[in-house]
């Protein structure tokens, strides 16, 4: 039996007898001679190598995975993504030094001989012979790039690394026959770019200008020398030759590929000399890959883009379609952000909220008539340290959000009026609104088992002073709870959820809004992006346009740009104008007079509504001009902060209203937004006006109970498991907090039970 070697190698005989194997079967392709299965060779164990001609005749070139470059409105920059940090260039914008360092150390012959080096496998048998092991090897640079197609097409599945890279006489013979078809194809020049474009460098650099940006900062086609040289010696080996973590190893490599390229007459011994001389030199760039690099503080809307891409069919039938599309990369995707939107709302959320505040905001910005997102951003920023979060507050969970929204309060009222509206109540509709009362009973559902308050239970509005009778208009600017109450139980529940599903308003998590008299009082949790789509509607009219963030997108394939479909806004009525501008009245009297008046802007129509929820844990501010919607929500993502006594951004407030807090963040957001924007006008309906009450805080007797369990988890550590009911709150302390002005019926909590849906990051 032959003599292996210690440790289970290969003796140097078995050695010899392998290479010899592989040399007569590359003379015998090299002669177009077809062969049996390598194992009738005696050359690998039986069933271990496909039959020569077995192997499939076309190699396709993999579509090299690139870097996805995401844009604004502008075309300004805002984050690059990739699975692999890759730029695909010409062989005209690599370097010559380039060029020939690789070529001097990895296949001198390249450009001599053909698929297969005979002469370079003589060479290494005889070497390796000698050393009594492998020292040596006889891949030629074609055989090479063979190899990294395979390694390419695996992607990032380790088995199928592991196949592609494995040590065996079947994978040689595959290489040799794909060599010989891609020298016939391609021939010498587009091989060498092909395999510069592929090869990994190490430092996350794949292909020649990611790692020459990375190590120097400069293109590939200004690499000089000694710089060409120290790359081509890093591919051998990049773990070993990295020279940020071992720069000596990394010079004596260096040194060695210039030696080799005087020997091959490339460079003169004075040049080569010279270089080995010179300093490393590095200028390394870090690597800016993922949302988390996003600027103008876009990480979450960098994500929400993502998202979109990874779920929506027009990119892709199955997810896996999707995800492989998105990992290949080499996408320009210009997007609906407008930098200018953004930079009002980052900056007026960081003048009104610190991120290492017990509370934080959210705000989106969203144009009516088209849907495009223009603005979004939260005090928590993207990331995974202290006060930061991997959770979009804007957004619904399947898009990255957290569990389930947060309860809107009084921000809801306005879809009530609009359902009554649509049924025909006029505009001057007037109910007794009394201070307190019990819910009516029984409210007609769209099934055919109305809803009744078999628990008599009842609620109140903010202050014992607060009592109708009250038109509509004068109602909306108190934001008076038990108008609206009344409202649902004289039009039905029915109506009012037909509205809200036009308008698309769901939960976070997804769900459809339940019929119950409580979801007037904003009881369940909504994303800001919902609320802001939901209010634009108003402004274009009552036109709901559907969410967009992507404008354009273009893939480089084969050196071309290619257009992809993208997603469109789907614009359907949702309301009728006259509905639309009756509501756009009377939300512009809360802005005027009522309990919005520090949201309201000076110079321009705006309309909107205040919120605020149980124990003041929600506060919102959804308002909008006729170009532009927004919403605010301030609160804790854990849903177990009570905004009382409580500072934000470095302020003291006692109690916490939607008109106080998210009110002045809409108001800078949208100031900044619009400056040197149109300044068109709402078409506003003669409603005659009620009686002036200038009392300011009218909207926190809109509590509605928070509904269930809340919380993005990750850096927040998710929801607490316990579900917030009645007017006891989640720990049933008022802790001397104002008495809650009403109390929930048994039976009108929809959220979860405590022990689904908890979110880890």
């Amino acid at each position: 039996m032959p003599k292996k070697l210690s440790g289970g190698g290969l003796s140097p005989t078995q050695q010899a007898a392998k290479f010899l194997g592989v040399s007569v079967l590359a003379g015998a392709v090299m002669a177009g001679i077809a062969l049996p299965a390598a194992g009738a060779l005696g050359l690998a164990a039986k069933g271990s190598v496909q039959g020569f001609d077995e192997i499939p005749d076309n190699l396709k070139s993999p579509a090299l995975s690139q870097r996805t470059t995401i844009l604004d409105n502008q075309g300004g920059q805002i984050a690059t993504v990739y699975s692999r940090d890759r730029t695909v260039v010409d062989l005209k914008n690599i370097s010559p030094y380039m060029q020939k360092a690789i070529v001097a150390i990895e296949d001198s012959r390249f450009y001599q001989h053909g698929a297969v080096d005979l002469k370079g496998i003589l060479r290494a048998l005889n070497q390796n012979a000698q050393n009594g092991g492998v020292a040596q090897g006889a891949s030629t640079l074609t055989q090479q790039l063979v190899k990294n197609y395979f390694v390419e097409e695996a992607g990032d599945d380790p088995t199928k690394v592991a196949q592609a890279t494995q040590q065996t006489l079947g994978r040689k013979i595959r290489e040799l026959k794909y060599a010989i078809q891609l020298e016939e194809k391609l021939g010498k020049k587009k091989i060498l770019e092909n395999y510069l474009n592929i090869t990994f460098f190490g430092e996350q650099a794949y292909g020649v200008e990611a790692a020459a940006q990375r190590y120097f900062s400069k293109p590939a086609k200004d690499l000089n020398l000694q710089q060409s040289a120290l790359l081509a010696g890093i591919v051998q080996s990049p773990s070993r030759y990295d020279p940020v973590n071992d720069e000596a190893e990394a010079i004596k490599r260096r040194n060695t590929v210039l030696q080799r390229m005087a020997e091959v007459h490339d460079i003169s011994p004075q040049e080569a000399d010279a270089a080995q001389k010179a300093k490393l030199d590095l200028k390394v760039s870090q690597p800016k890959n993922g949302c988390i690099t996003a600027v103008k503080g876009a990480s979450f809307f960098c994500r929400y883009v993502e998202n979109v891409f990874l779920s929506d069919p027009v990119f892709g039938k199955t997810k896996e379609d999707r995800a492989k599309l998105w990992n290949q990369g080499g996408l320009t995707i210009r997007t609906t952000l407008d930098p200018q939107s953004q930079k009002a709302v980052q900056d007026s959320i960081k003048s009104h909220v610190n991120k290492s505040d017990s509370v934080a905001t959210a705000a989106t910005l969203v144009e009516p008539g088209t849907g495009k997102i223009v603005g979004m951003g939260q005090s928590r920023p993207y990331g995974y340290g202290k006060n930061e979060t991997e959770y979009n507050y804007s957004v619904d969970r399947d898009m990255g959000g957290s569990n389930f929204g947060f309860p809107t309060g009084s921000t809801f009222k306005p879809f009530v009026a609009a359902a009554a509206l649509e049924e025909g109540r006029p505009a001057t509709q007037e109910y007794s609104a009394p201070y307190k009362m019990s819910y009516p009973s029984p409210v007609q559902t769209c099934g055919s088992k109305p809803w009744t308050n078999q628990q008599n239970e009842t609620l109140s509005n903010e202050s014992e002073s607060e009592k109708g009778p009250y038109p509509l208009k004068t109602a909306m600017a108190k934001s008076v709870n038990t108008y609206f109450v009344q409202m649902i139980s004289d039009i039905g529940i029915c109506p009012v959820v037909k509205l809200t599903d036009k308008l698309h308003v769901v939960q976070g998590n997804g769900d459809k809004l339940p019929e119950v008299p409580a979801i007037t009082l904003g009881s369940k949790g909504i994303a800001p992006l919902t609320m802001a789509s939901a209010y634009a509607t108003f402004a274009s009219r009552g036109m709901y346009c559907t969410p967009i963030a992507i404008e354009s997108i273009t893939q480089q394939v084969d050196g071309k740009q290619k257009s992809l479909e993208v997603p469109k806004s789907t614009c359907t009525r949702a309301m009728s104008e006259k509905t639309a501008d009756t509501v756009n009245t009377l939300l512009s009297g809360v802005i005027d007079s009522g309990t919005g008046q520090q949201a309201g802007l000076t110079d321009r129509d705006n309309a909107g509504k205040t919120g605020t929820t149980d124990e003041r844990r929600n506060a919102w501010f959804v308002g909008y001009t006729p170009n532009l919607a927004g919403a605010v929500w301030v609160g804790s993502p854990k849903q177990n902060v009570k905004m009382t006594n409580i500072n934000i951004g470095g302020v003291y407030h006692s109690l916490v209203y939607g008109g106080e807090v998210p009110g002045p963040i809409w108001k800078d957001a949208m100031t900044g937004a619009l400056v040197g924007k149109d300044s068109p006008s709402f078409n506003l309906i003669d409603i005659p006006d009620p009686e002036r009450d200038d009392r300011d805080h009218g909207d926190d007797g809109d509590d509605g109970d928070d509904g269930g369990d809340w919380g993005d988890g990750g850096q927040d550590g998710g929801h607490d498991g316990n579900t917030i009911s009645g007017n006891n709150g989640s720990n049933g302390n008022g802790g001397g907090l104002p008495t809650p002005s009403f109390s929930i019926p048994q039976g009108f909590i929809q959220g979860q039970n405590g022990t689904g849906g908890r979110r880890h990051g």
